[in-house]
């Protein structure tokens, strides 16, 4: 069976840590063969209720 390129990968939150709120966390799948750097997106975090940066983690 061959596997492709696309993997899942989690954005977590970047601003609610500094702040010392739970970060909000997306999972999402990308193509590494054509994005091989992190992905970094703007995405809504409810506990800080705005739209925030989140960031590729491991």
């Amino acid at each position: 069976m061959a596997k492709g390129a696309r993997v899942n990968i989690i954005l977590e939150c970047t601003e609610a840590r500094k702040l010392g709120v739970s970060p909000s966390r997306y999972v999402t799948s990308k193509n590494k063969k054509t994005m091989p750097e992190r992905l970094e997106l703007k995405k809504y975090n409810p506990s800080l209720k705005r739209h925030t940066i989140h960031k590729e983690v491991k």
